[in-house]
This record gives structure tokens, sequence and C-alpha cells, in this order.
């Protein structure tokens, strides 16, 4: 009987919703060891002590409303997928000269000298036999997902997703979110944890929220130092417009061709054009927008990075 290893690999989809739940649990949890157990009841001190829970509570939800959107975004948000019948189209030179036809369609095959000039010109394209179409540059066929999916980074079994071009800057923000609020946890819950086995001792709490606060300092620690981790992978990446799976084609090359400087690097992802230049268009134009997961019109319209299909190059920029 022959095994279809490509059926298997998109059975993973089942892992990738027990891992929502999994999600959904962890912050259940957190949420009830920092605003149930230990600081809502701070509220009703009266005093310093009620501002600093009421502070404290304030920046929590923002984080985690922050962090949710972010994730959900993720997870809903189609990371981009190749046109049917996709093509590659003429450079701008080709273009002006009246040639608007896709290179596929516009030279024949007894083409001439003039035509291999500019076969040598044209950019470099795949094509995908499980899809069935043309694969544009950076663009990786999922065996999860089943299809080909523009400018790949990886398949997150965390958000059941393809991570790609029109959902980095989500993916980017989740982790940001996340460490951020893994790592405030931890800190809230710190001096709980350090009084746990006073109070075990003591018998002075109840055996189950001694267990909740105990898990959730636990839980949120070992996230807060696995997702720094990953949050300074993904900007070295940033930094070199560089995906993941593109790391190992990347160590092939002396320079890798896609990377423009940290600048324009940063401005392929689409954030926002203010106060550091290696920022400038990290995750969009509009500056209002920079911190949440959305993407303007404008980005949509002038990032072609978000598109996912045409991708500057070190040669054409120095051409």
């Amino acid at each position: 009987m022959e095994i279809n290893l490509f059926r298997f690999c998109s059975g993973l989809k089942a892992l990738g919703y027990l891992m929502i739940l999994l999600v959904a649990a962890i912050i259940a949890v957190s949420y009830y060891a920092v605003v149930v157990l230990t600081w809502g009841p701070q509220l009703l001190r009266g005093g310093l002590q009620s501002f600093f829970a009421f502070s404290i509570l304030i920046v929590f939800h923002i984080l985690l409303i922050l962090l949710l959107w972010s994730y959900f975004m993720v997870v809903f948000k189609d990371p981009g997928t190749v046109p049917e019948n996709w093509k590659p189209v003429l450079d701008e030179e080709n273009l002006e000269a009246g040639s608007s036809m896709p290179f596929s369609e516009h030279v024949a095959p007894e083409a001439s000298a003039s035509d291999s000039d500019v076969l040598e010109r044209r950019p470099p394209v795949g094509y995908c036999s499980r899809c069935q179409n043309g694969k544009p540059p950076r663009c990786h066929h999922c065996s999860v997902c089943q299809r080909c999916v523009l400018k790949m980074d990886h398949h997150c079994v965390w958000v059941v997703n393809c991570v790609g071009a029109r959902n980095y800057k989500f993916f980017l923000l989740f982790l940001i979110y996340t460490f951020l609020e893994t790592t405030m946890v931890t800190l809230v819950l710190l001096p709980r944890f350090v009084k746990f086995f006073g109070d075990a001792k003591n018998h002075s709490t109840s055996p189950g929220n001694l267990a909740i606060i105990f898990l959730a300092f636990v839980l949120n620690l070992a996230f807060a130092l696995s997702l720094l981790c990953f949050v300074v992978m993904h900007a070295s990446l940033l930094s070199s417009n560089t995906t993941s799976i593109e790391v190992y084609e990347k160590k092939r090359g002396v320079r890798w061709k896609y990377d423009l400087g940290k600048k324009k690097n940063f401005e392929q992802v689409a954030f926002s054009k203010i106060v550091f230049d290696a920022l400038l268009n990290c995750f969009g134009a509009k500056k209002a927008l920079w911190f949440f997961p959305l993407f303007s019109k404008e980005d949509l319209d002038k990032t072609p990075a978000l598109r996912g299909i045409e991708f500057p190059t070190l040669a054409n920029i120095e051409a």
C-alpha cells in the first residue's frame, strides 16, 4: 500500500486546532491568576496600592487585547495565494518598448538572438507541479496547507496557518505582544510566587489557588524566555530581508540579493515612516497603524512586497 506523506502533512492541521485551545487555556489561567487572585482584590484596599493595581490591570488588558487581535489576524488572514494561471510579465524596459504580454506568451519557440537577450534578463520563476501553476520569486509550496504561499516564511502550527507576505506583520506583532504580556505576567506574579512556599506551608491559601498561581508563573516565564529567542531571530531575519526558509539559500551566496540595506528591508514588511529610519516602512505608511494588526489602503496599493509577487533586488537597485 502506497503511503502519501503529503496527506499526512495536511493532517497536521488537526494538531493546530489543539494548539489554539492550548493558547486559550494559557490565557485563561494567566487571567485568573493576575486579575482574580492577585491584583483584582488590591483595588479594594484604597490609596497607592489600589492605584498601582489599577495601572497594572490596565496595561495587562491593553496588551491582552492587542495580543488576541494580532493572533486572530494571523489565524484568519490569507498569507497570499498565487493567482490562477499566473505568469511573469516583462520588465519595465520591455513594457515601454510595447510588449505588455506575459513573457511565456510573448517569446516564440523560434526566438531570435535579441529575444534570447530578453530571456536572460527575465526574473527567475519556478513552476509548482502539485499546484499546476507558476511560482513567483520567494514563493513556496506548503505541504500542510496543500498550496503555494507568497513569500512563505513557515507554517505555524500555533496559528493553523502559513506565515507569508500578507500576514507576516501580524505574526511579528503577535510575537512582540505575547512576549510583552508573558514578561509582564511573570513580573507581577513574582511576589506571589515567592510567597508560594510559605502559603503552602501555612495553608493560608487554598491549594487550588496556589496551583493556579504556580502554573501561571511557570508557564509565562517559559514562554517569555522562548519568545525572546523568536523575537531576536525574526528581528535578524527582518534586518536582512530574509524569510526562515531562505536562510539556507542565503548562506550559499556572497550577498543575499533581496538584502537592500536595513532601511529598505523594513520598508517591504510595511510598518510606518516615523521615529527610526530602520523602521521606516516596516509595518505600513500610516504611523497611527504602526502598532496595530492592520494595513492602510496606501500600504496595499503602494507596497509591492505585500502583494507577494514582485520584489526589488540588489541588482535592480544598483542598476
